[in-house]
């Protein structure tokens, strides 16, 4: 057997494709098993797609790097259950584009942040947080108040979610901007927006402006408050 393998070793070519045979190999066990399964990530009662209000502020998080300093991943490790909540499922990431998974903390794991605080405490905090936690390192967003929110494409944006695999229906495109400014609206009649978006939940904004900071609460308010993990057994979390 070794000279076997001093022949192998001594003769690059051959050695080269016995190597692809063996990841070539290696691959087909990991990859056919995938195409006789209808998706590799099981749906979970009450996970939908994001409102337009929440997914604005999801692109605003995104794009002042906020997941540099917050991962959005429970472990299951006894003490981040402990701290965070219930360790994070595939499905609540499955309209995540991209997901916000990562172990680096900085700032907490904000997977389970939605009502754990109330959205004026949201408001107070990102505009000063030393002002709420005096050790913090995070940085002032008070800009967000007064920036008004862009959301005149919001309908686009929809429609090319729903193209990589987001359900968006046509009557949710449809209405878009008009849910943004509902949800955004804490007088509006969120009537239709829950129709769309069950637990959808109405920031106070001033009802005049839908600003920046309107939007990034809307969307830490919804983090971890889809699934209902009262019974987390897994024949009840399943549809």
């Amino acid at each position: 057997m070794f000279i076997k393998h001093q022949t192998i070793e001594r003769n690059a070519i051959l050695l080269l494709v016995l190597a692809l045979v063996a990841i070539s190999i290696g691959g087909l066990v990991e990859i056919i098993p995938l195409f006789t399964i209808e998706t590799t990530v099981e749906h979970v009662q009450g996970v939908r797609p994001y409102s337009p209000l929440e997914q604005a502020g999801r692109d605003i998080y995104v794009r002042e790097g906020c997941y540099v300093c917050h991962s959005q991943m429970i472990r299951a490790l006894k003490d981040e259950v402990e701290r965070y909540g219930h360790y994070s499922l595939a499905a609540e990431s499955m309209y995540d584009h991209p997901f916000q998974w990562g172990s680096k903390r900085i700032g907490p794991d904000l997977a389970r942040v939605g009502g754990k605080y109330s959205s004026d405490w949201h408001y107070a905090h990102l505009k000063n947080p030393q002002a709420l936690v005096p050790e913090s390192l995070m940085p002032h967003y008070a800009f967000m108040a007064d920036t008004a929110l862009s959301y005149d494409n919001i309908g686009d944006k929809l429609h090319t979610l729903r193209i990589v695999g987001v359900p968006y229906t046509d009557e949710q495109i449809a209405s878009a901007k008009s849910d943004l400014e509902t949800q955004a609206n804490p007088q509006a009649d969120s009537k239709a927006l829950l129709a769309h978006y069950p637990k959808a939940n109405t920031v106070p904004g001033n009802g005049k402006q839908v600003t920046e900071l309107d939007a990034l609460v809307a969307y830490l308010q919804v983090l971890g408050t889809e699934v209902n993990f009262a019974d987390t057994s897994e024949e009840s979390l399943r549809q």
